[in-house]
């Protein structure tokens, strides 16, 4: 009797999300658009040869073995000299470059007598990527720079240690685990797949919720699709939106990094195991919000906004232990928090499940509290549903 009711519920659910074109865009469309936008906005995700001014105001050899290394970089492109620092503005202001690099009079003559040099870059912010590009460029030269002049030192000083050190005396092998390329989008987009697909199943259920309460006659839907047991008709929901949501989720996790060359390093079983109470947690939290939306459009002006805030909290894009106390416990009450910490170290850096246990074990204990919040908005719903009927029943006797 139960999987009877059980299997009904699922049927008539999934006549539901067929027929309902909002919720075939939240559970289908976004989930297989939005992660291809997204990553085609940031590719390629590299900023190379960015236009640079060059103000010297040295005219020495250093000054010249400065500019020649910055331009060999592949982040830098030098494309010429500016008489003085207005003129580079002008340039600058013209979009015909992006940087200006201004070497001080003295700079040669200060390195010759052991003085610290300094030599200014000036960046447009219009884009971080180019400000990081060029920060990274100008970093390495200096280095380098720094390394040869203090070997050159060493030498004159001690006239055998050239025959001890060669090259580099503190050689320094950057490896960035995960991010091979250390790129924008690698770096955001695993994270941002995640909170795609937190978003997408909250509004969808959410969406369910406001379908309940207008005319089936519009969306071709029964808001009578329930069981006796108010658990059997939630389990029956879930199946759909599981079955559903297949798709979706290997699509997200394992074929849109593969399609964009994001680091794909983990397990995708194992994934698809850890991401299983992230979305139970979602569909809860999705039907808690069904008992304050009353018509599928309020589900926008109600959850939408929470994109941008949810993508700050989950410490992707600022630590989460330089959060205050307070917003510190808001990112732990949000699902994507939790599923975004945990799938980025096992796509990205290859964890295996136990790894992430913790996460693993918040997400469960998110996934209980809103489902157990859910059940209990659900039998007030029932109740409210059975409330309408009977005024609408009334309604219908008194004009008759």
């Amino acid at each position: 009797m139960l999987i009877r009711e059980l299997f009904k519920v699922y049927c008539k659910e999934f006549r539901l999300v067929i027929h309902d074109p909002g919720i075939i865009i939240f559970f289908l469309f976004l989930p297989l658009a939005y992660p291809v936008i997204y990553s085609l906005i940031y590719n390629p995700e590299l900023v190379r040869d960015v236009a640079v001014v060059v103000v010297d105001n040295d005219r020495s050899s250093m000054s010249r073995k400065l500019v020649r290394d910055f331009d060999a970089t592949q982040e830098a492109w030098v494309i010429g000299y500016a008489s003085d620092l207005s003129e580079a503005r002008r340039a600058m202001d013209s979009h015909k470059c992006y940087a200006i690099l201004e070497i001080p009079a003295g700079f040669g003559k200060r390195i010759a007598n052991n003085e610290q040099a300094n030599a200014v870059l000036y960046c447009e912010m219009s884009l971080l990527l180019r400000y990081r590009s060029l920060l990274v460029g100008s970093s390495n030269v200096a280095q380098a720079m720094g390394a040869e002049i203090l070997a050159e030192k060493i030498d004159l000083v001690a006239p055998l240690a050239e025959t001890i050190i060669d090259g580099d005396l503190m050689p320094i092998k950057d490896i960035p685990m995960g991010n091979i390329e250390s790129g924008f989008d690698s770096f955001i987009m695993p994270g941002v797949l995640i909170l795609i697909l937190h978003q997408c199943i909250i509004l969808a259920s959410g969406m369910a919720g406001g379908a309940k309460r207008e005319k089936a006659s519009l969306i071709g839907y029964d808001p009578e699709n329930r069981a006796q047991s108010v658990l059997m008709t939630m389990l029956g929901q879930m199946l759909c939106y599981i079955t559903i949501l297949m798709v979706p989720i290997i699509y997200l996790v394992h074929y849109v990094p593969l399609m964009f060359a994001f680091p794909v390093a983990g397990n995708l079983f194992e994934i698809l195991m850890f991401l299983t109470p992230m979305v139970f947690a979602c569909v809860g939290l999705g039907w808690c919000f069904q008992g304050v939306v009353y018509e599928r459009e309020s589900v926008f002006v109600l959850w939408v906004v929470t994109s941008v805030i949810f993508l700050f909290l989950s410490g992707l894009t600022w630590p989460r232990y330089a959060m205050s106390g307070f917003w510190k416990a808001v990112s732990d009450c949000i699902p994507a928090t939790w599923g975004m910490e945990g799938f980025i170290r096992m796509n990205t850096n290859g964890a295996s499940l136990s790894q992430v246990r913790g996460d693993y074990i918040h997400l469960w204990i998110l996934a209980a509290v809103y489902l157990t919040g859910a059940y209990v908005v659900q039998r007030a719903m029932r109740g409210g549903f059975k409330n309408l009927g009977k005024h609408r029943e009334k309604q219908l006797n008194n004009g008759l």
